[in-house]
């Protein structure tokens, strides 16, 4: 199932590309021509890009969503329960082809990141750590967006419940410190599991806006979503194609 979704890569380089790139404009966009970062101690840029690094963990799922339910609707489904594999084995090895993606993505980034002279400063061992927190909340993500594309079951509303990711994106850390929000904004901007894991990412990095204590949040938060989410769409897919 995952060499079947990486072949699409192939047919579909463009929808690759704009995935990689998109990422690359925001953080240049924000970087450079919205810029500043009010209540932000220390270089701005060493608080922006551990923020749109956790962003672009959030955002894209509509490739994989759309994916999902094209499969649905196309009778691919039916060819598939003919095999003898697993239930879940097709949203298995779309999430796997999705992680693959979304780890070349960090790695675009992350260079991106370099060229413009942000630097970590946590050692190897803590950079692989916030690699692996930012991996875990795409994971989670992802999920949850199969979930909802099962749920919407057509392509054409996989767009309408795609909106749904952005209040998650924005209403969080990436860009802005919570100190800098109305009261009750920053409120609900520290509780978003974005923030939490883009704060452990930061002090994992050694980079300012960085706080002792998050990486335990950033760890439950995903965990606890994939006990939720992972479970509903194994099962939501099952009643779907059975």
């Amino acid at each position: 199932m995952t060499r079947r979704e990486l072949a699409h890569w192939a047919r579909q380089p463009v929808q690759v590309l704009v995935g990689l790139v998109f990422p690359v404009m925001l953080l240049l966009m924000f970087g450079y021509l919205v810029g500043g970062g009010r209540e932000v101690t220390g270089d701005y840029l060493g608080y922006l890009v551990p923020g749109m690094l956790a962003l672009t963990m959030a955002f894209g799922l509509e490739g994989t969503m759309l994916a999902v339910t094209q499969d649905l609707n196309k009778g691919v489904i039916d060819r598939f329960r003919s095999m003898p594999m697993a239930n879940g084995a097709v949203l298995v090895g779309r999430s796997a082809a999705d992680m693959l993606q979304s780890a070349a993505g960090l790695a675009v980034l992350i260079a991106v990141g370099h060229a413009l002279g942000w630097r970590t400063h946590g050692g190897a061992a803590a950079f692989l750590g916030a690699v692996g927190l930012l991996l875990l909340f795409r994971f989670a993500m992802l999920w949850i967006g199969i979930h909802l594309a099962l749920v919407a079951g057509k392509p054409e509303l996989v767009q309408a419940v795609q909106i749904l990711v952005w209040p998650v994106g924005f209403l969080s850390n990436a860009f802005a410190a919570p100190e800098a929000m109305p009261g009750w904004l920053g409120a609900a901007v520290q509780w978003n599991p974005m923030s939490q894991t883009a704060t452990a990412v930061r002090e994992l990095f050694g980079g300012p806006g960085g706080e002792p204590g998050h990486v335990w949040a950033a760890v439950a938060w995903p965990l606890a979503l994939l006990a939720v989410f992972l479970p509903l769409a194994v099962r939501r897919f099952g009643r779907l194609s059975a």
